[in-house]
């Protein structure tokens, strides 16, 4: 006599990605289909990667990488280690509240990722700071 298995119920796994996180990446394809930037495309590829391989980057690296009125991206989080010597602006999925403080005291401009790609002019160079 042959044994019935069970049927197992199909669940549905509960989504474990930021949804703020999964907009933002389906942004940055599209901006880089669309614009022709590169840029766009390697931020979505570093934002998709897992949360313990995302980028994080002070303060002290993004000022030693840049010069007056660069634009960096950073896709992942901007920590607050170290000074920021001169006005930047800066792009990243996430801040610290620390971080936003000094960008603002040293002069420098602080966005989102999404905000990148509606106010970054055509053919200008950012910097993905890693």
């Amino acid at each position: 006599m042959k044994r019935k298995r069970k049927e197992k119920k199909e669940e549905e796994k509960p989504n474990l990605k930021n949804p703020e996180l999964e907009k933002t990446i389906k942004e940055l394809k599209t901006a880089g289909k669309t614009s022709g930037h590169a840029y766009f495309s390697a931020l979505s590829e570093e934002l998709d990667k897992a949360k313990r391989a995302r980028i994080i980057v002070n303060l002290s690296a993004i000022s030693r990488l840049t010069t007056e009125g660069d634009i960096a991206a950073v896709a992942g989080k901007v920590l607050a280690s170290g000074e920021l010597k001169h006005p930047v602006t800066i792009a990243a999925f996430a801040f610290s509240d620390t971080a936003l403080e000094k960008i603002k005291a040293a002069g420098g401009e602080a966005k989102t990722l999404t905000q990148l790609i509606a106010e970054t002019p055509e053919g200008c160079k950012v910097k993905i700071i890693k």
